[in-house]
């Protein structure tokens, strides 16, 4: 078995103590396990900084970019048009489900080392009443940078749309009080920030808009609502859950109280990126991202000089115990 530490946005490398969990085998409806799953979605509601009465956290199996799909399967109606705004592949990403949906959809655009403006997304949705949702990747996985989703999340709020945030890598490690960005529907993973293992997602929802999207899923597995009005009863999940992953990821928030919470996580996270910037830089190697737009979460470089060999410095990093990408 290899020992290899993950420099990679997710998976990434795990305690032993987060390891262990997953030796031990959980049915799915048993009370000790449903117990495990409410207490993850009351944690995650606390991490939100929000209240119980005016938001929900739905769990959901598979990737992260199911847990998106579902978002939009069930968030946006038949007669709803969503923006989506992009500068990655996982913004990108959101349009192809757009497409795939086919979901009334436009897309703000700029390149991947630019943020988003604020006041083009306002003017966007001034000049087209028919936008009703907008969605947008907090920290872009692509690249590492980090977009203003207050600043956007206020215009959304003024024009009374609904704001839907993948926080994929960024919830866990970066603060965020989920209410007062204006954010309805937020969407992060296990294996992320809060340093899980693969297997399901979640999902940080407005109750009041949630309750709207009774019979709206366009997808039976990836019906969010039916799987929060299962879930919200006693704990349990409509199909057969990761058991294994839950578990893990139970161990994985107590790990991060320990740490200090998020605050502190996110303070271990930007000395980390401020070392691997400024050592890497006396290598030869520039970061993409300016210091001002980075993330501390996930740091992206150019290649030093012309014949670099990417495939022979993942090489010499793989000997070394290090897996990059």
């Amino acid at each position: 078995m290899n020992n290899y530490k993950l420099l990679t946005p997710g998976p990434l490398t795990t305690t032993e103590t987060v390891k262990q969990e997953m030796l031990k085998d959980r049915c799915t409806w048993d009370d000790d396990y449903k117990n495990v799953t409410q207490s993850i979605r009351k944690q995650l509601l606390e991490l939100a900084q929000v209240k119980e009465s005016d938001y929900t956290a739905v769990l959901m199996q598979g990737s992260g970019s199911f847990v998106v799909e579902s978002v939009l399967t069930t968030a946006v109606g038949e007669g709803d048009k969503i923006l989506i705004i992009t500068n990655g592949a996982y913004g990108e990403r959101i349009g192809e489900m757009a497409k795939v949906l086919k979901l009334q959809h436009s897309v703000y655009s700029v390149p991947y080392n630019e943020q988003p403006s604020p006041l083009e997304v306002k003017a966007l949705l001034e000049n087209d009443s028919t936008i009703t949702h907008v969605a947008i990747v907090h920290c872009e996985t692509t690249t590492g940078i980090l977009n203003p989703i207050a600043e956007i999340g206020s215009a959304v709020k003024e024009l009374n749309k609904t704001f839907i945030v993948d926080a994929m890598s960024s919830f866990g490690g970066v603060p965020m009080d989920v209410s007062a960005l204006g954010i309805d529907y937020l969407i992060s993973s296990a294996n992320k920030c809060i340093q899980g293992v693969p297997g399901f997602g979640f999902v940080i929802a407005r109750i009041e808009e949630l309750e709207k999207c009774k019979g709206r899923a366009r997808s039976v597995a990836l019906d969010l609502y039916n799987q929060w009005e299962v879930m919200k009863l006693d704990g349990k999940w409509r199909f057969t859950s990761p058991t294994h992953v839950v578990a893990a990821f139970a161990k994985a928030l107590e790990e991060l109280a320990e740490e200090g919470g998020i605050h502190a996580r996110y303070e271990r996270y930007a000395n980390n990126n401020q070392i691997l910037r400024s050592r890497l830089n006396a290598f030869g190697f520039n970061a993409y991202i300016s210091k001002e737009l980075q993330s501390p979460i996930i740091t992206t470089f150019l290649f030093p000089y012309e014949g670099f060999s990417f495939e022979h410095f993942y090489s010499a990093m793989k000997k070394a115990g290090f897996v990059i990408y």
